[in-house]
């Protein structure tokens, strides 16, 4: 029976790198490029190398765990597994090495090939983004500052910003991509004892053929600062997932409702109440996200192991790898799919734009005013005292300033009037959204 929900309710294409299977398979690719490297270099026969290759291909998960079982070690249960499936040349198998030069470089494959993967899904997020943006680079809607209404902005603006922050992320993923697309093989302590003066070649040969760069220096285990930024990077795509769910669920608040995740015919949003239409993935990307955020403490924790290595690492690196890379995969797919089918209505887009009487073009009148004459000071207090009056009165700001003689002697009431459009007033939105997305 199923008990963590990545393995069914958050299950993605990202499980198959981290099932025990693929944990499996990547280590005995790494021992098969080890064995090559000694009969490159003479160290076995060369037809050893190909037994353990052909070998390799036999191996199942099922003998190894019945092999771990007795013997209590998972990666010698995987070397023992894998020599039985050899014939005449089985002692040659994990020759030289000690369990982390295996464990560790197949965790390096493993995570470099995780992050393509992600990058790929994070790519596609950018290219919808990228397309609303352009969509909606002239829709204009109430921007708000500290929960209340600010100035007005476009939507464009909005996808734009959580485009290029994207794109960031995807910068640093690229970063931790080379930072963990390392192996070692160097033996319990890093010295490289168990290879007879050929340790640095050997590791270099076997990394070349796995695709990693060879760690420059290690103990027994590659240093987890790697992983750390592995974990952190993941954790910053997260809440870039985060912040673009929580701003398009709050916008789907009942009395804003600007916009909407899409709702199928038969979707259920209550178990009482049949009119609700909850934010349910962005809810759910928003709590995922904690998660993973959650995981670079542990990460953070791994780094600091006693002396050559000790064990601390090796029980929460099983968690907090796969549900990192697999949640922020989950995280993702979810993103592509309300971005998609995100729903605009623009009524209510409009509605809150004049839902302050004009207040919200205060600012506007204010610079106007200055440019008429009037100091800067002078003209932020007299826009202050007027939205009192409106506020409290119940009045359109327009109304109050034109009853103002001296914001009349300056700005005519029809010129006063056209200041109060506030699709007029987005400065340069369309062209910074342009600009922002180009390719």
């Amino acid at each position: 029976m199923v008990v963590s929900p990545i393995e069914s309710r958050y299950k993605t294409e990202m499980n198959s790198l981290f099932d025990e299977n693929a944990r499996i398979a990547s280590w005995v690719e790494v021992e098969v490029a080890l064995a090559r490297a000694h009969a490159r270099l003479g160290n076995i026969p060369k037809e050893a190398a190909d037994e353990i290759a052909m070998g390799a291909k036999r191996v199942r998960l099922i003998r190894v765990n019945e092999i771990e079982a007795e013997i209590h070690h998972d990666l010698m249960a995987m070397v023992r597994a894998l020599t039985e499936q050899c014939g005449k040349y089985g002692g040659y198998v994990h020759y030289g090495a000690t369990s982390y030069d295996i464990e560790d470089t197949a965790t390096g494959l493993t995570m470099k090939r995780a992050i393509g993967k992600i990058s790929e899904r994070l790519e596609k997020t950018r290219a919808i983004l990228r397309k609303r943006a352009l969509e909606t680079k002239k829709l204009v809607c109430i921007g708000r500052t500290h929960g209340q209404h600010a100035v007005p902005t476009t939507y464009g603006m909005k996808f734009a910003i959580w485009y290029t922050e994207a794109g960031r992320d995807l910068e640093r993923l690229s970063q931790a991509e080379k930072m963990i697309s390392v192996g070692k093989m160097a033996g319990a302590t890093g010295t490289m004892a168990t290879f007879g003066g050929r340790g640095r070649k050997i590791q270099s040969m076997v990394m070349k053929e796995l695709g990693l760069e060879p760690a420059e220096v290690s103990n027994q285990v590659v240093q987890r600062d790697r992983h750390a930024q592995v974990i952190f990077a993941l954790a910053l795509t997260a809440a870039t997932l985060e912040k673009m769910a929580k701003e398009l669920r709050n916008l789907q608040r009942s009395e804003i409702l600007e916009v909407a995740e899409p709702f199928s015919s038969k979707q259920v949003g209550s178990s009482t109440m049949p009119q609700k239409r909850n934010p349910h993935k962005s809810e759910r990307i928003c709590s995922l996200a904690r998660l993973v955020r959650g995981n670079v403490a542990v990460a953070m924790e791994n780094i600091a192991l006693e002396h050559e290595r000790d064990l601390t690492n090796s029980a929460n690196e099983r968690f907090i790898f796969a549900d990192s890379f697999i949640l922020t995969d989950y995280m993702l797919s979810e993103m592509n799919r309300l971005l998609e089918g995100l729903v605009f209505f623009p009524e209510n887009i409009e509605r809150n734009l004049a839902l302050t009487g004009g207040a919200v073009l205060s600012e506007r009148v204010m610079i106007a005013l200055v440019g008429k004459g009037m100091g800067r000071q002078d003209a932020h207090e007299l826009m202050r005292n007027c939205n009192v009056e409106a506020f409290e009165g119940k009045k359109k700001l327009l109304e109050v300033l034109c009853a103002r003689k001296e914001v009349t002697k300056l700005i005519p009431k029809q010129e006063l009037a056209r200041l109060f459009d506030p699709h007029t007033y987005i400065g340069e939105a369309v062209e910074i959204v342009e600009e922002a997305v180009k390719e």
